[in-house]
């Protein structure tokens, strides 16, 4: 199969200790016929000069500098708007992806719409979590056992927690691991702006809704190395999350679960606060009105979390 153009997009903000792992992952990749376009999202660090300098001896790759920093959607919606590629791929400012990732995934997506005559296919890859401790964790791809979660199905889950016990949802839907076609991702209006966190849930809730396919590949392709920064606070968090909740107020409406996918929010949010009895309450307050369903969530979530959390603090 002659290679069709590919275009992988990193955003950058004030990540000039790591984005040139990033890009060098990016020129290594194997799938041949590519293109590379790096965001800076107005970074008031020196990350402007460490790209240029690793991209001075490459011809495929363009840097376009936002002078007003609008943030991780803001930034993956000017790529969208750049790319030449048929396919795009984003990869993190702090991540690092294997040679064949690009390549592993775009075979992926075509056997799929091959098999299933899919129009509308997003493809995840695998990859792995480090720690500054040492600490790894496996982030599985979702899709990438048996059959791939697809339509209305998966918007429930990423909007409350509605699980199909044949489906696998591995880590979800992060961008950082996504392969699709730039037309897929264009015609569901691209990411957005309004949200600082969690826009990759919003565009794959829309995406679902509008009947999509999510696979993914086993192979562990990307290496995600945990990081800190102003925008992951546990406010910023809670209020994306709810924007995405009151977007799809009519849906959720219509099946009961409105009240309970913009408070089940709230759990995680006292968690990270450390307001253990705001906690108890907000869970009591669920469980009067859904007690299987709250139940369910929060002993498959909760025991994985603090697990979780444990060896990220002691391992």
């Amino acid at each position: 199969m002659t290679d069709a153009m590919s275009t992988i997009g990193i955003t950058c903000f004030n990540a000039q200790d790591t984005i040139r792992r990033a890009i060098e992952s990016a020129m290594r990749q194997t799938w041949s016929s590519l293109e590379v376009v790096i965001v800076d999202d107005c970074s008031t660090d020196g990350s402007v000069k460490v790209i240029q300098e690793t991209i001075a001896p490459y011809q495929n790759v363009r840097l376009i500098r936002h002078e007003v920093n609008s943030g991780a959607a803001g930034a993956r919606n000017t790529i969208l708007r750049e790319a030449r590629g048929e396919f795009i791929a984003f990869f993190d400012d702090d991540d690092e992806s294997l040679p064949d990732r690009v390549a592993v995934q775009i075979q992926k997506l075509l056997e799929y719409e091959r098999n299933t005559s899919s129009s509308q296919v997003l493809c995840y890859a695998s990859g792995i979590r480090r720690y500054r401790n040492g600490y790894t964790l496996d982030l599985p791809a979702i899709g990438s056992r048996g059959q791939a979660p697809h339509g209305a199905e998966l918007a429930d889950y990423l909007l409350y927690y509605r699980r199909r016990p044949d489906w696998f949802y591995g880590t979800a839907v992060p961008t950082c691991a996504l392969l699709a076609r730039t037309g897929t991702l264009l015609d569901a209006g691209g990411f957005d702006v309004d949200l600082r966190r969690v826009e990759d849930n919003d565009i794959a809730i829309r995406l679902a809704l509008a009947g999509a396919h999510f696979v993914g590949v086993p192979q562990k392709l990307f290496v995600q190395y945990s990081t800190s920064a102003p925008d992951k606070s546990p406010e910023k968090n809670l209020e994306a999350e709810q924007a995405i909740v009151r977007k799809h107020r009519s849906y959720l409406e219509a099946s009961g679960r409105y009240y309970y996918a913009l408070h089940w929010h709230y759990l995680r949010y006292w968690h990270f606060k450390r307001r253990y009895s705001r906690l108890v309450l907000e869970f009591l307050g669920l469980f009067v009105r859904y007690p299987l369903a709250s139940t369910r969530h929060f002993f498959t979530t909760a025991p994985r979390r603090l697990l979780h959390e444990w060896k990220m603090r002691h391992r």
